[in-house]
This record gives C-alpha cells, structure tokens and sequence, in this order.
C-alpha cells in the first residue's frame, strides 16, 4: 500500500473551556481550558481531531509523492490511523472513497482557501430556525438583549456632502420599490405554468449564444455572469403549479424546457422544510428554485483563482434580484436564502459534491391574504402600515 497526505487542507488550534476543580481549589476562577487540534480538508465533510505529534507527523508528509507505509510500528500505526481519518489517501481499495474525493479536489481547480470555505460552510440536517428559538435569537429584540445594539445602519455623513435630485416619479423606482421579500406565502392557490414558464424566460432562458471555437459556448442571458460563463443551473422544485405535476425538475436554459427528477425519499413538503433548515415561512411556497453551480465549467477559466468563487456568489445574487423584479412585476411574492441544507439538495439531485455545488435557494407564489410572519414593508407597499 502507498499513500500521501491529501493536498488541501488547514490545521486549526482549538481551545475549549470547562470548569476544573484544581483551579478553583488554586484560589483561580475555576475555569479551565483544554486545547486540541482539528484538521479540514477540502475533500472531508467535517473537521477530524489529531494530537500534536500525529498532526506534525501528517503536515512533513508529501502531498504529491506516493510512498510506502512506515515499517517501524509506532509509525506505521500513525499513518494507518490517518488513513482511517481521510486525511492521508491510499491506493488501497479499502480508501477508495476517500481517494475519490480528494482527486476530485485535485482535479476541480479550486482556489484552496475556498474550496475549505464552501467544503466546510455545507449544512446537513441543520434547523435554523430551531436553533434560533432555542438561543432566544429569534427577533430584533432578542439580539438586542444578546449582544446589545448593533452597528449604525450608516456610516457618519460625511462635511460638504453634495445633495442629489431624487426621482420618485420613474416608473422603474416605483417598481423596485414594490419588492418586498414574501414569508406569507397562499399555500393553496396555484402559479399558473405559463406565469412560472414567464419567469424563467425573463431571469434564467439563454437570450442568444456565440459559438467561439467548435464546441465552445457562451450564453447571452438577461442577467450577467462573471467571464460570460453562466455556471449556475435551476432545479424546480414545484409544489403547486397548475399544468405541471408536483415534484423535482431541472430547468434547460437554451432549450426552455423542464426535465423531471426522482422525487426525494419521502414527501416533497418535508423535503422542502429540510431543504430550507426549518424555515417553514419559505417551505410553503408553491415554487421554489435551487441555484446549483458547476464548479469545473467556472474553473475551466477561473483556475485556482482567489477572485472565482466570490464571483459565483455574485451570479446568485444577479438571479435572485432578477427573479425579484420579475415575479415583483406579476404580482408575486418572492424571496432568496443562503440559510440552507446543501447535503440535502445534494442527495437529492444526484450532485457530486465539489464539482457541482448548491448555493442558494429562491422561491415565488402568491401571498398569503394575512401576514402571519413578519416582512420588512414599512412603506406599506403590500400590507398596510399599522401605527
């Protein structure tokens, strides 16, 4: 068997504190603090727990040179437990899995740093919401009361500013002005297909392409995307739309059409309350879009780039405004979330993790008749401003 230690990676000190009796009895404040180290690797799910000497031991490893096990036993025993961990890769078939993903990594041409980020920022079987009710963070007020005002919501003006003219008589303020993110959603009423099949056209269809090279493709959409590339795809989840059975499809940008997916493993409102990590303000809405990204055809221009990632997150959020202003147009309710179970969506679209990656999900429907969850509306745009 030979192995080398996997390429990606970051070792981090912890320090975790505790009550200690000794201290205390020491005549000290009883507080006492263990430090350990944990090492995250880009092709590992969850951070793995070391002692010193074997996480020395893995960092004077190489990253591209097999070799052999170590013959002496101490050694040998060492490297087998790193094995086991994932954070040393084998070609023995019993560490296929994990040699698997991290030539995955090798070959995705990710920057280190954030393939770490987004390896690592995955969510599985999180429930926010759940959590925030049990910290008491579920209103302004709570956080107040947690972790005291917050920063201004401006910096100071600044001396000699110059006023500007304001324009509240353009057709386009008044319809930006009209978005409000929607956590009221009509459980009942339908999106009509033609309506959805509008919204697609106007945020994700393929407007034109040019053809650079034999093969080689841009798309023209009516958002931007960074190097003209449009990595991300939709996957529809429609739980109620009239003309369209309920399930999962995958939305095709040129040829505008809906490809059907195996429903997840159960119901897909529960798949949806999981999806969204319990925010059951979002999981009613009759259609939601999960915005996937194909990592390698980012990276295929973008290699090992600092800047790509952050321009991946800046295509979602062209989507998620574009998808505002047009279901804003038509009368619906909208909104966007980053707080969401990728493992979740990943299971269910068959991803592979780190070449395709879930980033965001949006949804979009009819309103609710009556606000039962609060929405930022203070201009009273769709709900009157109560005193």
């Amino acid at each position: 068997m030979n192995f080398r230690r996997c390429r990606t990676m970051i070792v981090e000190p912890l320090e975790r504190a505790h009550f200690d009796l000794d201290v205390l009895l020491a005549g000290g404040s009883g507080v006492g603090f263990e430090q350990s180290l944990q090492v995250r690797a880009a092709h590992l799910p969850s951070p793995r727990t070391v002692d010193a000497v074997s996480c020395l031991w893995l960092l004077q490893c190489s990253a591209e040179q097999w070799q052999p096990l170590p013959i002496e036993p101490q050694e040998r025993r060492r490297a087998l437990a790193l094995l086991e961990q994932g954070l040393l890769v084998s070609d023995d078939p019993a560490h296929a899995e994990a040699a698997a993903a991290e030539q995955q990594v090798r070959d995705s041409q990710w920057w280190p740093l954030s393939a770490l980020h987004y390896q690592h920022s995955r969510w599985d079987g999180v429930d926010s919401v759940g959590d925030m009710q049990r910290s008491q963070l579920m209103t302004a007020q709570d956080l107040v009361r947690s972790f005291g005002p917050p920063p201004a919501e401006t910096p100071a003006r600044l001396s000699d500013a110059r006023p500007l003219p304001r324009c509240d008589d353009d057709p386009m303020q008044a319809q930006l002005q009209a978005r409000a993110t929607c956590r009221n959603f009509d459980d009942t009423r339908a999106v009509p297909l033609p309506m959805l099949a509008r919204l697609l056209q106007q945020v994700l269809m393929a407007q034109a392409q040019v053809e650079t090279e034999p093969g080689v493709r841009f798309l023209k959409k009516n958002i931007p995307s960074a190097g003209s590339l449009h990595p991300l795809e939709a996957y529809v989840v429609a739980r109620n739309v009239e003309g369209l059975p309920p399930g999962l499809y995958h939305y095709h940008a040129t040829a505008h059409e809906l490809g059907p997916i195996t429903v997840p493993h159960g119901d897909l409102d529960s798949f949806c309350q999981r999806l969204l990590a319990g925010q059951y303000w979002f999981a009613n809405a009759p259609v939601q879009l999960i915005l996937v990204c194909r990592f390698e055809r980012m990276f295929w221009k973008y290699r090992g780039h600092a800047k790509a990632y952050r321009a991946i997150t800046l295509d979602a959020g062209h989507v998620s405004q574009a998808l505002y202003s047009a279901a804003t147009a038509q009368g619906l309710g909208a909104f966007v979330t980053a707080a969401i179970n990728e493992v979740e969506a990943e299971r269910a679209l068959g991803l592979q993790p780190m070449a395709e990656g879930v980033l965001a999900v949006c949804g979009v429907g009819w309103r609710a008749a009556e606000r039962v969850t609060a929405e930022l509306d203070p201009l009273g745009q769709v709900w009157p401003v109560t005193r």
